[in-house]
C-alpha cells in the first residue's frame, strides 16, 4: 500500500481511477514524471483494467490521459513503460497506441524474464530522437534511474 500512496502523494496528476456506477473500480493508471534534459518524460508504472471492462478502450483512455499530462502540463519529451516480453496482447495494444519498442532489458523481471522498454514521442520531441531504437539489449544495471 505504501508504494501506491507514495505515487499518489508525489505525482497526483499521474494517478487516475476509472469507476463504474456503484463505485466499482473499472481500471486505473499510475505513473510519474522523471529524467533530466531531453530525457524528461512521463512514465507509466501500471495500467490495469478489470476483466469485465476490457475491450472497451478504457486502457486507451487512461493512457491518453497520462500522455496529455506528460505532454501539455509537464512538457515531457516522451512517455515510456516496461512490459514483459511475453505479454503479446499488451505489446500489440501499446503499438496500436503509437508506442515502439525502444530497447530490450535482459532479465528485467525478477532476474528471469526480459522486459521491453516501449516509448512514444510527445510534441516537444520534434525530431523524435527519443524513439530511435537501441540496436542492442541492455541489462538492468545499465538503466538510468532518476
Amino acid at each position: 500500500m505504501s508504494f501506491y500512496m507514495t505515487y499518489l502523494a508525489r505525482w497526483p496528476d499521474y494517478f487516475h481511477v476509472a469507476e463504474a456506477p456503484g463505485n466499482k473500480v473499472m481500471g486505473y493508471i499510475m505513473g510519474k514524471v522523471e529524467g533530466q534534459g531531453e530525457s524528461w518524460h512521463g512514465h507509466v508504472t501500471a495500467v490495469t483494467v478489470a476483466t469485465e471492462f476490457r475491450r472497451q478502450q478504457l486502457a486507451k483512455k487512461l493512457m491518453n490521459l497520462l500522455e496529455d499530462i506528460s505532454d501539455k502540463i509537464d512538457k515531457g519529451y516522451f512517455v515510456d513503460l516496461f512490459v514483459r516480453a511475453s505479454n503479446t496482447p499488451a505489446i500489440k495494444m501499446y503499438e496500436k497506441l503509437g508506442y515502439i519498442i525502444y530497447r530490450r532489458v535482459l532479465r528485467y523481471y525478477s532476474g528471469e524474464e526480459d522486459g521491453l522498454d516501449m516509448r512514444k514521442a510527445l510534441s516537444r520531441d520534434v525530431d523524435r530522437k527519443s524513439v530511435i531504437p537501441l540496436k542492442r539489449p541492455i541489462t538492468p544495471d545499465e538503466l538510468e534511474y532518476d
